[in-house]
């Protein structure tokens, strides 16, 4: 599926990178496209957990830590984190808007 999709390094995961609009796509692409993304979404929910966990790593750190600096940089690093876990959620969605296109 090289050319419709990229991976992306702060998420984790491949990223549909569509150039024309979805309809433009013949529905044989269409479908090899929604394939790929199943698998790729498919493992969105194992890349959150792994997060969530250091995120709770990060978190137990931060309750013991008594460094001003130390505890901003765990701050940040929980934030981003927490940052990259909301956009995994917005892309595992994306699998139901195409599909419905799909169905229409």
């Amino acid at each position: 599926m090289d050319g419709y999709f990229h991976y992306n390094d702060r998420l984790g995961i491949e990223t549909p990178v569509l150039d024309v609009e979805w309809e433009s796509y013949p529905s044989e692409v269409r479908v090899e496209i929604l394939l790929h993304w199943e698998q790729i979404r498919g493992a969105i929910p194992d890349r959150i957990m792994k997060l969530e966990a250091s995120i709770i790593y990060k978190q137990n750190q931060l309750d013991r830590e008594d460094d001003f600096p130390t505890s901003c940089r765990l701050n940040s690093e929980i934030a981003d984190l927490a940052s990259i876990i909301n956009d995994l959620h917005l892309w595992f969605r994306v699998n139901q808007d195409l599909e419905s296109k799909t169905h229409h």
